[in-house]
């Protein structure tokens, strides 16, 4: 128990890093990287929807995420690769932001039901400099803040994230619906200097770790030293299925929105603006939670209220377009949803070694996201063939098996933190 000036001196400290400048950096830098994910997602979808696309189609257009899933392939370079210019962390931040906003503006310039293949081959462009962008910011967090700012850190850029998601969301939503789809995409572009911003104000992180010396070692270095762990399959099973269930229903959201004759206007104030507010909550929360009891005893919790709230889709499903019960449904989602990304991305950076940051936790964060784009994929054949209500509750189901993984995922890093490893508990 923590006695008064403990408490307060506790108190001060914290507050002190969260209104410091590694937390701006943190929340502008998470901006960034949560700008670019909606507009080949959920977003574009809406707009493939109302242009009158096929559901399966809309579903196997998640295949172009795949670059979030294979970004470790190219991870090696950015670790061992330095850029002329910026550093080895900040040049390729610069390079990646640069090149995100010429392609997200260029969007603008299509339209679904005539440009199919163009909008595929940008959106490749976009999911492939958006996940090489996603491998220098998570090594920059790792590598600029201190093992026990990890918590926080994680909760401010996942923050930052979700502002992205809702701009990229509710604001393009806004835009289309009273101007249009290609100004949408415009102001989206033109917002990734954002990125841009912080990248210019962010010192280049120093570590005590060697980086790569040779390609060889950056290829095979952070593998093997990964593979050496005590239960590394159960790592990274674990990190598989976690957020499996949660991630197939958000994959069909907005076709589900769709059918349940919710307007953009509507969408855009309640399902993502009140959402996003118990996002942020939820991250903040995660913080302390995470700081008080631990990261894997936060995973547990919070991944069976991500189970609960994803089973509220089948309420709506069955229920209708009810206010009230869609305010309730969407803002306990957030509220979740933001508590298990946080726990979940400080878990991912506490497994890394310093020396190949970058691949590793491109690794990791691909493994992540290998439900949203393989298993995205089907969401539109599994939700046509077993209505919504059906569909939603098999997503439901699908998060047990991570959660059974927890108790063995315990043993595994008190394993870990055993030989001095890099993880936390």
């Amino acid at each position: 128990m923590h006695t008064p000036d403990q408490s307060s001196s506790w108190l001060g400290n914290f507050l002190t890093l969260l209104f410091g400048p590694k937390m701006l950096i943190m929340l502008l830098t998470g901006f960034s990287s949560g700008l670019p994910l909606l507009l080949t997602g959920s977003t574009l979808k809406w707009w493939m929807a109302e242009e009158g696309l096929e559901l399966t189609t809309i579903g196997l257009f998640g295949l172009v995420g795949l670059p979030y899933t294979l970004k470790f392939l190219w991870a090696p370079f950015m670790d061992k690769m330095i850029p002329p210019f910026g550093g080895r962390r900040r040049g390729w931040m610069l390079i990646t932001q640069v090149v995100l906003m010429g392609a997200i503006a260029s969007l603008s310039f299509t339209k679904p039901s005539i440009h199919l293949t163009t909008i595929v081959a940008l959106s490749l462009l976009v999911t492939f400099f958006s996940a090489s962008q996603d491998i220098v910011l998570d090594a920059y967090r790792r590598e600029h803040l201190r093992d026990e700012e990890l918590g926080i850190g994680s909760s401010i850029f996942v923050n930052g994230y979700r502002i992205g998601n809702l701009t990229s969301g509710a604001v393009a939503l806004l835009l289309a619906d009273f101007l249009s789809w290609p100004t949408a995409y415009i102001v989206m572009g033109v917002l990734m200097s954002v990125g841009i911003v912080a990248t210019l104000l962010a010192p280049e992180p120093t570590i005590e770790a060697s980086p790569p010396t040779s390609f060889q070692e950056a290829f095979t270095g952070p593998f093997l030293e990964f593979c050496q762990r005590p239960g590394w399959m159960t790592i990274l099973l674990f990190i598989l299925l976690y957020k499996i269930g949660d991630s197939m229903a958000s994959e069909m959201l907005s076709p589900f929105w769709v059918d349940l004759e919710v307007s953009k206007s509507t969408a855009a104030g309640i399902v993502k603006t009140f959402g996003f507010a118990a996002s942020i909550a939820g991250g903040f929360i995660a913080g302390l939670v995470v700081y008080r009891w631990g990261i894997i005893s936060s995973l547990l919790i919070f991944g069976f209220l991500q189970m609960i709230s994803t089973a509220g889709f089948a309420l709506l499903a069955i229920f209708g377009n009810h206010l009230s019960l869609l305010t309730a449904v969407i803002a306990f989602e957030n509220l979740t949803g933001g508590m298990g990304t946080t726990a979940f991305v400080a878990f991912m950076a506490s497994l890394t070694d310093k020396r190949f940051t970058a691949t590793q936790y491109a690794l990791l964060s691909s493994i992540m996201g290998i439900p949203r784009v393989l298993a995205g994929s089907i969401t539109g054949v599994l939700a046509t063939g077993l209505g919504w209500t059906g569909f939603f509750i098999v997503c439901t189901l699908l998060a047990i098996p991570g959660l059974l993984l927890i108790p063995y995922l315990r043993r595994v890093m008190n394993m870990t933190a055993s030989q001095n490893l890099p993880v936390s508990s």
